[in-house]
């Protein structure tokens, strides 16, 4: 048996020898990578003030204060953000500061295995979870508002990734798995025909000397619900979340593993910096959260902090159910962002671009689409789409061409990979 860490059960311990390097299993460094080569700004005769200029300018195109309804769902939008939070964070890397993203450590693990929820588990992350008979049920609600998040008496929540705090809808997403958890650990505990099921579920392609070893017996009914849970959530993103936004031939491609050539089994900086962030598009500038309601914008009600109950969300208004209410739809994937994401309101301080020496506006700091490309061109050093297009073979297009030489002021665009004076921005995305 592999080294036990104290705090880890043994199925947490199993995840981590593979994930961490500490055996023979060891394949998946918990480190975000490169997939392409580095795509540096390089600046002749032109200042980074002006490529962040052009970038803003840019930026602000991006904004729409219309509803413009795509195919999928308007939680897709939100589920989306969860499994973000559950497969990807980065807490190294600074804004504006050029970072090798292999020394970045992914706090996140890239298993769709629900920390993002669990934590470590109730030993590890005893804060997350009840006391006595309730050691094994993740906290949730409070005298005010039953369907909150569990909360700090300074209002913060008791989850295990406080980014899934940051807005009432995906905070709401969190709620479903944590209540879906106590609900099923109080049938695993009544013992009944449902208990049975659960475990049928989470003991499938498991041989029982492998569960045995890893699973401390004491956990073994909090282990039988996280896996039936992981199991149905990973079938989720399958079948539900990835079908509203991934063309059925490049699913298919995936399932039958015919995509890129073998590369070391890290989360990709091009994914977790670039190409994921597609979902951003998705979101729209406002939302009902209850039928009959008025549409409220985005930040109305601002997560990290209690949520009052007119908050709380009526599933069925941004999920399509059987004998639901007609559901909301997100934004079609495109070039445009939901008004709200341009001025992020728990954003309260100027951002200092350490590597070049230049401190952004407050309002330019609250810019997620600037702090986007920011972080693209600044931090991450990425390659275009472009270029990754060319890379992959992948476009049947034209290259998208480079923008216009000059913006309104008369200087010139800039944030490309080279930028000269004649030339001027943007050759790369």
């Amino acid at each position: 048996m592999t080294k036990q860490y104290h705090g880890l059960s043994r199925l947490d311990q199993l995840a981590k020898t593979c994930l961490e390097g500490n055996g023979p299993n060891a394949v998946f460094p918990r480190v975000l990578d490169r997939m392409l080569k580095r795509n540096p700004v390089h600046i002749e005769n032109i200042s980074h003030a002006d490529v962040i200029d052009a970038l803003t300018d840019l930026s602000v195109t991006m904004g729409k204060d219309e509803q413009t309804d795509g195919p999928a769902e308007a939680g897709m939008t939100f589920l989306g953000q969860f499994v973000d939070h559950d497969i990807t964070l980065d807490a190294t890397s600074a804004l504006g500061s050029r970072i090798d993203p292999a020394t970045i450590t992914n706090v996140r693990t890239p298993n769709l295995d629900l920390d993002c929820v669990y934590g470590a588990g109730p030993e590890a992350s005893p804060h997350l979870y009840g006391n006595g008979a309730a050691e094994q049920f993740l906290m949730f609600g409070r005298e005010e508002n039953h369907l909150d998040l569990a909360r700090t008496c300074a209002g913060k929540a008791l989850i295990g990734d406080p980014r899934n705090d940051e807005n009432v809808i995906v905070a709401q997403i969190q709620s479903i798995f944590i209540r879906l958890h106590n609900i099923l650990m109080t049938y695993r505990k009544e013992e009944g025909d449902k208990a049975k099921d659960i475990k049928a579920c989470a003991m499938a392609g498991m041989e029982p000397e492998v569960w045995k070893d890893h699973v401390v017996p004491s956990l073994e009914d909090f282990e039988q619900v996280r896996r039936f849970i992981r199991l149905h959530y990973q079938y989720i993103v399958w079948n539900e979340l990835l079908p509203s936004f991934v063309d059925q031939a490049c699913l298919k491609a995936a399932w039958q593993g015919d995509l890129l050539p073998p590369m070391a089994p890290v989360m990709p900086v091009e994914f977790t910096g670039a190409a994921y962030r597609f979902g951003h598009a998705t979101t729209q500038f406002q939302y009902k959260l209850r039928k009959g309601d008025a549409p409220m914008g985005l930040f109305s009600t601002l997560g990290f902090g209690p949520r009052p109950e007119s908050a709380n969300m009526e599933y069925d208004v941004m999920f399509h159910m059987k004998g639901g209410t007609a559901h909301q739809h997100a934004r079609p994937v495109g070039t445009g962002l939901g008004l709200p994401l341009l001025n992020l309101p728990f954003v309260h301080d100027p951002i200092h671009l350490k590597d070049i020496d230049h401190t952004l506006t407050l309002d330019q700091s609250r810019n997620l689409a600037l702090r986007n490309m920011i972080r693209d061109r600044y931090t991450y050093e990425l390659a275009s789409g472009q270029m990754a297009a060319d890379h992959f073979k992948v476009s049947k297009r034209p290259p998208v061409p480079a923008p216009s030489r000059t913006r309104a002021s008369g200087k010139p665009r800039c944030g490309s990979t080279v930028c000269r004076k004649p030339r001027t921005l943007a050759q790369a995305s």
